[in-house]
């Protein structure tokens, strides 16, 4: 399968937030921030909005933040009023914009917003995401080394084995200097499917990834199955050309749409000529901080796709 060339941002499926009637709950900046830390944590988006400069007669004040979210509810001031009214609806937009960017917006208090003021605020609008949540099935070789380095990466990981022995933390390298363990990188010994595994990701599997890497070809097959019928943005698995050739006849035997079959990406992984574990987990991570960038607008053109002899004895 070739390298995708470009991406398409996800749009959002929710209709922007009806802010006219919303009054912030006044709240000290410090709240403010933890708050919105607080949201990203649950894996919702929050938009933030920080004075930054005022010229002349402004109610605004520098420092001062305001945070909504999706639920919205939204905390802080940025000086209430007209000018307050105006930053909720950049917000609003920007919460729920495909591919929302930090931007600084000039607000002149004049008739425009049915103030009198005669100054202006400079106000940073900064959307914030939940770090992308990805599923690595399988703690092989492989694996193992690849789920620490994407969650180093800013992605939420959860990785995840059956086995006993295979889900043990040990196995896990060792962070640089005595460092402790990544807090988004989370081992369950669980199947795919099991509860606690389900529990561990989002809501909406949409803008998270499942990446299959089992011991077993078999186990690999199913685990693909059942994560495109869980809805996963992003489905790959590890394995040759050849491999993936079966596979996706497999889906295709089983009635699984056409559309669904062309989005596994497998080969998985940038072609860097990678042979070793440790440098096929850094080809899959190239793969996916690319797909994250397409998430985002932000994607530049690949030039390559797949290592291709990638066999199950490295998996297991």
């Amino acid at each position: 399968m070739p390298f995708p060339t470009s991406i398409a941002p996800l749009h959002s499926a929710h209709p922007v937030l009806d802010v006219s009637a919303v009054i912030p709950r006044t709240a000290p900046p410090p709240e403010v921030l933890r708050a919105a830390l607080d949201a990203l944590e649950r894996g919702e988006r929050v938009v933030v909005a920080t004075v930054i400069a005022r010229q002349g007669s402004a109610p605004c004040t520098p420092g001062q933040k305001l945070a909504l979210f999706q639920a919205g509810a939204p905390i802080g001031t940025v000086g209430g009023g007209a000018v307050e009214r105006a930053v909720l609806v950049a917000m609003a937009e920007a919460l729920t914009a495909a591919a929302p960017a930090p931007r600084v917006d000039t607000f002149r208090l004049g008739p425009s917003l049915g103030m009198c003021c005669g100054g202006s605020a400079e106000i940073l609008i900064e959307p914030l995401s939940p770090d992308l949540a990805v599923l690595v099935v399988g703690a092989g070789h492989v694996g193992v080394y690849l789920a620490p380095l994407l969650a180093s990466l800013g992605f939420g990981v959860t990785l995840c084995d059956a086995r006993e022995v295979a889900a043990n933390p040990a196995r896990l390298p060792r962070p640089s200097g005595g460092a402790e363990p990544s807090p988004r990188l989370r081992l369950l010994q669980a199947e795919h499917d099991d509860p606690e595994v389900r529990a561990a990701l989002p809501g909406d599997l949409g803008r998270a990834a499942a990446l299959v890497m089992t011991h077993d070809h078999q186990l690999d097959q199913a685990a693909i199955e059942w994560a495109l019928g869980a809805g996963f943005g992003f489905v790959g698995g590890v394995g040759s050309r050849a491999k993936a050739t079966r596979t996706r006849a497999r889906l295709e035997a089983k009635g699984v749409a056409a559309a669904d079959i062309t989005r596994v990406r497998m080969p998985l992984g940038v072609d860097v000529g990678a042979r070793s574990p440790a440098e096929i987990g850094v080809a899959i991570a190239a793969e996916l901080v690319s797909w994250r960038a397409g998430l985002t607008g932000t994607r530049r053109a690949a030039r390559g796709h797949g290592h291709t002899e990638v066999e199950k004895e490295k998996d297991a």
